[in-house]
């Protein structure tokens, strides 16, 4: 998929729906005030890094695509950074941001327990981290014999899976939440996210929120 394609999916009324709703729980999760930094790990074309913008967060994309952040310099404002990277290696110093998100991007990732204690390491305050959770509809739906589309190729993984991950890492008052119930984008979906609480593990993704210890 290419990025412009990509992001124009963003843009549809389902599209626009889930990044939404992904992005109100990390959102609730992280608990940033305007001002605080931040980076998005794995921001592919910047859609959530531009969204954290957009709420007055000092926010970072990184990606290891250069066409891609090509395409996120383009579109977005000249405030924001865009930096090259591998997720297992990031190229800041200890405690560099406020908050730290990565969205649905380690899944793509080989060795995702490196590029989580990366994470950690570069968080000052507090992370979320979103998986694509296998025990959902989401995987029904696209995950299965290794993924179609944006999916092609991904890890879904388990709330234990996902935990275990942060073992051993300087991290407090981990929770696991998720969101997207059911991906179609219908009514009946929305009315399905307002009611049902974050806190089943049934969601499209699944994101771990913690504290730097």
């Amino acid at each position: 998929m290419n990025p412009a394609g990509y992001d124009a999916w963003y843009a549809t009324r389902r599209g626009r729906w889930i990044g939404e709703t992904e992005y109100a729980l990390v959102a609730r999760l992280l608990d940033a005030r305007p001002g605080d930094s931040l980076l998005d790990v794995g921001c592919g074309t910047g859609w959530f890094t531009r969204r954290a913008a957009a709420d007055a967060l000092v926010a970072t994309g990184l990606d290891p695509n250069p066409g891609w952040l090509d395409y996120a310099r383009t579109h977005s404002s000249p405030a924001l950074r865009w930096v090259e990277g591998d997720a297992r290696d990031l190229p800041f110093a200890d405690a560099s941001f406020d908050h730290v998100l990565s969205i649905a991007a380690l899944c793509f990732v080989d060795d995702e327990r490196q590029a989580v204690a990366e994470i950690v390491r570069v968080a000052r305050r507090r992370f979320a981290i979103g998986w694509l959770n296998r025990s959902s509809l989401l995987y029904q739906e696209k995950g299965k014999q290794g993924g179609s589309g944006a999916y092609q190729g991904a890890r879904w993984h388990t709330v234990r899976e996902v935990r275990t991950l942060f073992s051993g890492l300087p991290v407090r008052n981990l929770t696991v939440r998720s969101a997207v119930f059911l991906p179609s984008g219908t009514s009946w979906a929305r009315l399905l996210e307002q009611a049902a609480p974050a806190g089943l593990p049934w969601g499209g993704l699944l994101v771990v929120q913690g504290d730097k210890a």
